[in-house]
């Protein structure tokens, strides 16, 4: 059932997937320096038998220590049930600011966060928040193997520098959520399986680490996801969208000091999103895409994937309609089994279709790299920098909170239906989706996206795809389709086919990858050519 579950669900844990500033706004207060602060405070006390964590206030912040590890704690007057506890490790980027810590959620939820500054101009480079896939796959995974400032090597004993890293244009948050995925954990049995509960939570966070580090509240935002990220982008970005909404119609109505978060665009790469219209899509990119996974478009495998496209529509809009588990699993497990199972059969890398897969060598997910992440994430050192607690051990995926996810239908329902109201009120739409993805292929992205119901429908479906050249290399990397913008922008509603990448489009493609994400934040044409 693991390995089902594993193979079935369009995950991608393997993705997936920050100087220094005015000390008053962003730096923390040094923790080696207050660290002994704590044999002065309650430390000791005993209460039901059990020993409490020492607090104690420093220079008008609290602090606190935990497993012998010293945390800032910041709070905020609208969330009782949420608090940061974060230290400041030096980890990976070395010659950035960053900050890593918990989300504490109403005692029993802990939602592990790794924060890196811009390194270059960070005091005007736009906030990103990025989020990988599973569902139950862990961000850190997208940092060390993607687009974080250093990558995993020599099996997990070390780490090397990343020139691609997108904290070249961006100051970028790795969030691990929901709970229980990477070093996020949970108190006894507690869970989260859909990604609308998911997003409150993030929202949460956002607040209070805006309100923490006020500079960045100033700053653009974007929501960037990979994989199951398509679901929880849409979802992240409408929660985010409504209360920005409530606020400006009554802040006293929610609660004093909350901040409007400038949320400026959606990014999502190789997601799901619109499962009715992507997997449909299995059987095109499977036997006619750029890289086939059936030499012969008309084999027994291809005919056979065809014929159960109807059925598999059928029950997925009956989950679109319902929107109840009772409807939406059914959805998911014929159309995982039925269209995505072929692919998953034929040995190759779903996630790469140009290579196979040894899952007794490379692991569930056909990369060994991500077991060399947990080898480094686990180890004693870098768990004490990060502020996590050493008896917590790191999974790059979490296949209970998989199939918990699963057993809701969560991954049947519609979430490109949310998208609209953002667009609409001039939050642009980046996606992007390597076409040698099996997973959540390019076909499927672009289809649903030229479907997606908007005022630029209409401008999207008579565009045609244009080259996408590099500015630093002038290489020809991909094709794009945008609306919006009369090509003076990067467009309000933009579609990216990236050539040669699979799933994980920073790991395959990071100079196409970097040159992608720049260009989208400085909302230029991603179109342009060097030579013009």
């Amino acid at each position: 059932m693991r390995a089902l579950t594993v193979t079935l669900l369009p995950i991608l844990a393997a993705t997936a997937v920050l100087a220094a500033p005015p000390v008053e706004q962003v730096v923390l207060e040094d923790l080696s320096r207050v660290t002994h602060e704590w044999k002065h405070a309650a430390d000791g006390i005993i209460r039901g038998g059990q020993k409490q964590a020492a607090k104690w206030v420093e220079g008008g912040r609290e602090f606190v220590q935990q497993h012998g590890l010293t945390y800032e704690l910041v709070s905020h007057p609208a969330f009782d049930a949420h608090q940061l506890r974060m230290t400041e490790p030096s980890l990976c980027d070395s010659s950035v600011k960053q900050v890593s810590g918990y989300l504490d959620i109403a005692d029993d939820k802990h939602l592990f966060f790794w924060f890196f500054e811009a390194r270059h101009n960070p005091a005007d480079a736009p906030l990103v928040l990025w989020l990988n896939g599973g569902p139950g796959c862990s961000s850190t995974t997208g940092l060390l193997f993607e687009l974080g400032p250093c990558m995993i090597a020599a099996q997990g004993k070390n780490v090397t520098h990343n020139p691609h890293s997108w904290t070249e244009s961006a100051n970028v948050i790795f969030l691990d959520q929901p709970v229980n995925v990477g070093y996020s954990y949970a108190d006894g049995d507690t869970s989260v399986s859909t990604s609308p509960v998911a997003a409150e939570d993030v929202w949460a966070f956002l607040e209070l680490f805006l309100a923490r580090f006020p500079k960045y509240s100033k700053l653009p935002f974007h929501i960037a996801a990979e994989s199951y990220g398509g679901m929880y982008a849409p979802s992240i970005a409408s929660v985010v969208h409504n209360k920005n909404l409530a606020l400006a119609r009554d802040a006293d109505q929610l609660a004093p000091g909350l901040l409007h978060i400038n949320l400026a665009s959606v990014i999502i790469g190789n997601g799901i999103t619109d499962p009715y219209t992507q997997m449909a899509s299995v059987p095109d990119a499977a036997c006619e895409g750029e890289f086939p996974v059936f030499s012969d478009p008309n084999s027994p495998e291809c005919q056979a994937m065809r014929t159960k496209v109807p059925t598999c529509q059928r029950l997925i809009k009956s989950c679109y309609d319902f929107d109840s588990k009772f409807t939406c699993v059914p959805a998911l497990l014929y159309c995982n089994s039925q269209l995505m199972g072929p692919v998953v059969q034929s040995g190759k890398n779903i996630y790469d279709v140009r290579r196979d897969c040894d899952r007794s060598k490379d692991g569930d997910l056909c990369y060994k790299e991500l077991q060399w992440i947990e080898t480094w994430m686990n180890l004693p050192s870098t768990k004490k920098e990060l502020g996590v607690n050493p008896d917590i051990d790191f999974q790059s995926c979490n296949m209970q909170v998989n199939q918990a996810f699963a057993l809701q239908g969560d991954g049947a329902r519609n979430r490109a239906k949310l998208l609209p109201e953002l667009i609409h009120s001039g939050i642009r739409l980046l996606i992007y989706a390597g076409d040698a993805d099996m997973a959540c292929n390019y076909i499927g992205n672009e289809r649903w996206l030229e479907q997606l119901d908007t005022k630029f429908r209409d401008e999207f479906s008579k565009t045609t795809k244009q080259p996408w050249v590099t500015l630093n290399k002038g290489d020809l990397s991909g094709w794009v389709r945008s609306a919006g913008g009369d090509g003076y922008t990067a467009g309000n509603v933009t579609y990216v086919q990236v050539h040669a990448a699979g799933h994980m489009v920073p790991f395959d493609q990071p100079d196409a990858s970097l040159d992608l994400l720049t260009r989208w934040l400085a909302d230029v044409p991603l179109a342009l050519n060097v030579s013009q």
